[in-house]
């Protein structure tokens, strides 16, 4: 069913009649204000359980020059900080739908794993967890997990 009209977008890339590519262009302002919003959901959650974090924190670089999200600014395990970092992925995008169309999940857990490996040089100086959401819905299984965990977290500290 078409939902706009084809047209180009600022970028010079087709947006047809399905209206999908801002879902997968990498500049589309949608696209920075999902990540946004769901990094700052995440930072929230630990605000409230009263575990103190930090935006891209600057003594945490990858080679390349890029930094996680977020950082605890307490240990989390084994005397490191947690880090993280959020990816919004399109279930529909060329290059997931293949996998999606088999599997409900599979383009969260492929961009998941492309982050752990992604950061995998700062183990030795924080625990990383990769928060992978598609954009129809499921996040990664360690985010669910991470996600349920710090829920008991903050019930215990409630109570």
């Amino acid at each position: 069913m078409a939902i706009c009209v084809p047209h180009n977008c600022h970028y010079g890339s087709l947006v047809d009649a399905h209206g999908l590519h801002s879902f997968v262009c990498r500049k589309a302002p949608g696209k920075i204000t999902r990540h946004h919003a769901l990094n700052d959901l995440v930072a929230r959650a630990f605000t409230c359980a009263g575990i103190p974090s930090s935006r891209e924190a600057h003594g945490l670089v990858r080679s390349d020059g890029k930094r996680p999200d977020d950082l605890t600014l307490v240990p989390w395990k084994g005397g490191k900080p947690l880090a993280w970092d959020v990816t919004v992925v399109c279930t529909v995008a060329d290059s997931y739908v293949a996998a999606t169309a088999r599997d409900a999940g599979a383009a969260e857990e492929r961009a998941a794993k492309l982050k752990v490996s992604k950061y995998s040089g700062l183990e030795d100086k924080c625990v990383f967890r990769p928060i992978a959401v598609e954009s129809l819905g499921p996040l990664n299984e360690t985010a669910s997990q991470f996600l349920k965990d710090q829920r008991k977290k903050d019930l215990r500290i409630v109570r």
